[in-house]
């Protein structure tokens, strides 16, 4: 473990107060970066500050591995920037990929409040900057602030509530809900807007629990439905989002099937 506690356990950056060209005050990245983190869009100012003192932050380049499944886990990582892969092979060294963590979202929290070993993976799919809280002065933190504990008890909430929408998609729809659903999400508030997979295809389809074939193949389906386009390999734009949404539901597959035949 020795190149762990190289990388992450050195000095960070200096963490003084930041100045613009204008001279005026510009806020850490680090304390900015936990700021606008989901998990603890709880915490208040004192215990954000608290939290900020101890962290610090890390890069990553293309395809590096942060984290290996078993390893000892070095502490809450923040994504800043970029986009990273978590997934876990099993016995056999079949991979699965459980999610992507874009900026303001977290990983290896779990880990590091229970005290176990990494769950999974982490790789970064791009050059991808994060902000670190050690694990061991992170734990120090909730046993010493009962403040910290409950808000991050209420942020820890909404996560869970994402978890259990994700289990929801797994389980209880079928392959074109669960493609609509995510394609719904991944648009956001672009109507109308090409946007790009911001991971490969196959790697989507293992985190829907899809074949890769099933993937291409439901992709075809929607768009020879008219309700997406697939403008090339990595972009695509919804064109009818009412009707997608109403898949993403669960549109029986009759009515589904009827809507295609009616637009072709």
């Amino acid at each position: 473990m020795t190149w762990i506690k190289r990388r992450f356990f050195l000095r960070g950056v200096d963490r003084a107060t930041r100045r613009n060209a204008h001279g005026d005050p510009v806020e850490d990245p680090v304390r900015a970066t936990l700021r606008n983190c989901r998990l603890f869009q709880r915490l208040d100012t004192h215990t954000l500050g608290q939290l900020a003192t101890l962290a610090r932050p890390v890069h990553f380049r293309r395809g590096e591995l942060i984290l290996r499944q078993g390893d000892t886990c070095p502490g809450l990582f923040v994504v800043s920037s970029g986009s990273v892969r978590l997934y876990r092979l099993s016995p056999g060294g079949k991979e699965h990929v459980l999610h992507f963590v874009s900026p303001g979202g977290t990983f290896a929290e779990v880990a590091v409040i229970a005290g176990f070993n990494c769950p999974a993976f982490a790789e970064a799919l791009e050059e991808t900057a994060c902000v670190l809280a050690p694990a061991e002065p992170f734990r120090a933190l909730l046993r010493s602030s009962h403040a910290f504990c409950l808000q991050l008890l209420e942020g820890m909430g909404f996560w869970v509530r994402e978890l259990v929408g994700l289990l929801e998609d797994i389980v209880l729809r079928d392959a074109v809900s669960r493609v609509a659903g995510h394609l719904l999400r991944m648009e956001g508030n672009r109507t109308g807007e090409a946007f790009a997979l911001p991971v490969l295809k196959k790697d989507l389809a293992s985190h829907l629990n899809l074949t890769s074939e099933t993937l291409s193949r439901t992709l075809r389906r929607l768009e020879q439905c008219g309700l997406i386009e697939l403008i090339a390999p990595q972009r695509i734009r919804i064109l009818d989002r009412e009707a997608l949404g109403d898949v993403a539901s669960g549109l029986p597959p009759g009515e589904f099937d009827q809507r295609m035949g009616e637009s072709r």
